[in-house]
């Protein structure tokens, strides 16, 4: 059961909990200190040296690389687990392409290319549609390996084979 009030601002009950801290925080600090063997006292200083940063710096977080955006992509086909068929860099694992989708239908596995026709929003751009027109709508073998279909998605997109991942 809820009780709900129309009383703004904190309980009372918050208010004196807080103030009780606020008068005890030296010796709630000292236990802390002498229950965690000294190692509270460091946490305490790295915080505030952490918080002494005066420059922003993006470096600092946490996975981030910066990506020379000049160099060369190396693309290769990737067929996702959710059946997305993608030309991703290989150095950077960004996706640079999107083509398409694998759907089950009836007569197998086929191919839909990214086209407004198949219900893609974001359809692929007129290079792409042109080279892999003859593909669109082709049915796939059940096999689990789709090494054929990527290397003649590469070739008709004018790249090297794709790489084992």
């Amino acid at each position: 059961m809820y009780i709900i009030t129309k009383k703004d601002g904190p309980r009372k009950e918050d208010v004196s909990a807080k103030q009780m801290i606020r008068e005890n925080w030296g010796t709630i600090d000292r236990l802390a200190n002498q229950i965690s063997g000294g190692r509270w006292q460091d946490i305490k200083q790295a915080r505030a040296a952490k918080t002494s940063v005066a420059e922003y710096d993006r470096r600092s977080f946490i996975g981030y690389a910066s990506v020379d955006r000049a160099a060369t992509a190396r693309p290769y086909i990737r067929i996702s687990l959710n059946n997305r068929v993608v030309v991703v860099d290989e150095d950077t694992n960004r996706q640079l392409l999107f083509l398409g989708e694998i759907r089950h239908r009836p007569q197998g596995r086929v191919f839909a290319l990214a086209t407004r026709a198949n219900g893609f929003f974001d359809p692929a751009t007129d290079e792409v549609l042109e080279a892999l027109a003859g593909l669109d709508g082709c049915v796939l073998s059940e096999d689990e390996v789709d090494e054929p279909f990527k290397q003649e998605l590469a070739a008709r997109l004018g790249f090297a084979a794709p790489r084992d991942i």
